[in-house]
């Protein structure tokens, strides 16, 4: 549902702008278009496939209209799908008045003791928020249970009772977004964040969703570069502004 709500929003604009430069890198994928506007994503580690090729589509992909890359949104192949999606986030890449900057630990409502869970390993945020007093549980495809992180499979319940809700958006692209929110029906807040974010308000408005905290690419060709050398939030952390938009 929100995937064919977000290729709905941008199928317009997709057809107006060419792709100028496109780096499917190992942490981190980055379309450019002719614009000059550039979105990311995350990068799955790709699952082991026959072949030297990881991407399977059409190639080349920089001087396709970006409704060809569009296309890829939703595709079962994590690659292709990351592709689709940091080409919206390309299409969108632009602040508006609801866009506010700042980090997503200095506008969290949030108090001691209250259940928080989060869905999508972000190591940053783990000791700020247990320093705040939360009683945090984390889960992820990749269980570490010396990160104390969970299997994605038992966040069900979790999600059910929690008082906030932390969803990374790289569940757009593994297709796992739309149960995720059928499980925070009831949760008072619900954050979806990271760089893979699209900060598009309108289409998540019936949803439980009260936030999108992502990113806009301020310095494109220096992204482009970081993703290339396999780089991740860190390295370009300089080159992008963190902002926040609410959902009315």
């Amino acid at each position: 549902m929100i995937i064919h709500r977000i290729k709905k929003y941008v199928k317009n604009s997709s057809i107006s702008f060419k792709v100028k430069a496109v780096r499917i890198g190992l942490g981190y994928t980055a379309v450019s278009l002719e614009s000059g506007a550039t979105g990311v994503t995350y990068t799955f580690s790709p699952h082991s496939s026959p072949g030297c090729s990881l991407f399977k589509g059409k190639r080349p992909l920089s001087g396709k209209r970006a409704s060809e890359l569009l296309a890829y949104l939703g595709s079962k192949d994590r690659i292709e799908s990351a592709l689709g999606l940091a080409t919206v986030n390309a299409l969108v890449n632009t602040k508006s008045e609801k866009t506010v900057s700042g980090d997503i630990l200095k506008f969290l409502t949030i108090q001691p003791g209250e259940k928080m869970v989060m869905v999508g390993y972000f190591a940053p945020l783990i000791q700020p928020l247990k320093e705040k007093g939360v009683n945090l549980t984390v889960f992820d495809e990749k269980e570490n249970r010396d990160l104390g992180i969970l299997p994605y499979q038992k966040s069900s319940q979790y999600l059910q009772t929690c008082n906030t809700a932390l969803i990374s958006s790289t569940s757009i692209i593994n297709h796992t977004i739309d149960p995720l929110l059928d499980c925070v029906q009831n949760c008072p807040q619900v954050i979806l964040l990271g760089a893979s974010t699209p900060l598009i308000p309108q289409i998540f408005e019936d949803t439980p969703v009260d936030y999108l905290a992502g990113i806009l690419v301020t310095h494109p060709q220096e992204v482009l570069k970081v993703v290339s050398e396999a780089g991740g939030m860190g390295f370009f952390k300089p080159y992008v502004q963190k902002v926040r938009v609410r959902v009315e």
